[in-house]
């Protein structure tokens, strides 16, 4: 039974401090960012409807450390990551005297200049600051545990500490403007058409607490989550996912199809499962199948919050449950393993609920599970699973912060 060892923040930075110094001989970083990545509980392909989702931000995210440069005449930024699984180049410049425009590659450059583009946007500096910019994650990359979120609310976290001297009266961004900041630059850049929930929980996170977020108004209530005999553990089925791939945009339109249809802008006015019953001869099955899973997991979310306000375990994880099984037969996004992981975490005492979590196609699940039964699960599921699953577990944490250097 092996869980693994989680990254602390010390270790990140530690990495990212000896890299800076090992590129940067005889200089020091001055600026250092922390955005932790999520766990969704229940409530998937629900934000880009405009319906509930249910969050918590977890210990590990991705840190940059770096410093502004001196050059006056200089807008150039440098930009690296630590990752080892890019295997595009890891290291890449921008001119900011030149318009700021998606990459062809490297890809994961698209994910900091898109944030970056839009914070110049936003604040209309008078001079563009040059700076030195080392990355790191510690969240499993294609894990559905919003890698992707932690790095751009990283990337917006390190800028407002870069201008926050300077411009301090343009800045002005509230931690749901950031979300909506760093959820576009995904959109317009890396050209996802995800739904705002990954960066919001980086922004938002709050130690001992999931989010229930309404991606309607993107307003949102802190419900706890700190029962001490009760463990969050994260599954990675080690399956990886792409979300550009057209997959999960074809579910998007599908979902844009049947809310139009019935003659609504998106799926969260459509109130009742009966409504889309009735206009089922309107849409396509695969619109109206991708539909019935937006409705009915808006009323799962809705209830697994009032559940897990109350303490109600075993009512949350039936929920667990039924959300697992509408992503894969109705929104048809599970795979074999991610099923096989389900299944042999709801065989197990003790095990409250368990389902898949992110946007599917591989990744992870998230169970449910007293804290005396995490070794039985654990053990289950590697003598069980077809592949090699690697097991996580997390507690709530607070959002993107700065982070105070230890040289």
């Amino acid at each position: 039974m092996t869980l693994e060892k989680l990254v602390t923040i010390d270790e990140l930075q530690k990495k990212l401090i000896d890299a800076y110094r090992k590129k940067f001989p005889n200089d020091e970083p001055t600026l250092c960012a922390f955005a932790p990545g999520r766990v969704n509980l229940i409530g998937e392909h629900s934000d880009y409807n405009d319906c509930f989702v249910f969050p918590m931000a977890i210990s590990v995210g991705t840190m940059i450390v770096g410093k502004q440069l001196d050059d006056m005449d200089d807008e150039v930024c440098y930009f690296q990551t630590l990752s080892d699984d890019i295997e595009e180049s890891k290291s890449f410049e921008v001119d900011q005297k030149q318009p700021i425009k998606p990459l062809d590659s490297p890809k994961w450059g698209n994910y900091v200049i898109g944030v970056l583009a839009l914070f110049l946007e936003r604040i209309k500096p008078n001079r563009k600051l040059p700076f030195r910019a080392i990355i790191a994650t510690s969240v499993p990359i294609g894990g559905g545990l919003s890698s992707s979120a932690s790095i751009e609310v990283a990337m917006c976290t390190f800028l407002e500490i870069l201008y926050q001297d300077q411009y301090a009266h343009d800045l002005q961004l509230s931690k749901v403007d950031k979300a909506l900041l760093c959820c576009k630059a995904e959109q317009t850049f890396a050209n996802v058409p995800c739904g705002v929930m990954d960066q919001y929980a980086s922004c938002m996170g709050q130690a001992g607490h999931a989010i229930l977020i309404d991606c309607h108004d993107n307003s949102s209530r802190l419900i706890p989550v700190n029962d001490k005999d009760l463990c969050v553990l994260v599954t990675n089925s080690n399956v990886k996912h792409e979300l550009t791939s057209g997959k999960f945009a074809e579910n998007v339109q599908h979902c844009q199809d049947a809310a139009k249809a019935l003659g609504h802008k998106n799926l969260r006015d459509v109130s009742t499962v009966e409504e889309l019953e009735e206009g089922r001869k309107k849409m396509s099955e695969n619109a109206f199948k991708r539909a019935h899973h937006v409705v009915t997991e808006r009323q799962r979310t809705e209830a697994g919050a009032r559940a897990l306000e109350n303490n109600d375990y075993e009512e949350f994880g039936r929920l667990m449950y039924e959300s697992h099984d509408s992503l894969k037969n109705d929104f048809q996004v599970s795979c074999e393993e991610l099923d096989q992981l389900v299944e042999l975490a709801r065989s197990v005492d003790g095990v409250f609920g368990s389902r898949m979590t992110g946007a599917g196609f591989g990744g992870c699940t998230v169970t449910f599970v007293k804290k005396d039964a995490v070794n039985k699960c654990i053990e289950t599921i590697e003598k069980g699973y077809k592949g090699k699953a690697n097991f996580y577990q997390f507690q709530s944490c607070d959002g993107a912060r700065p982070i105070d250097l230890k040289q």
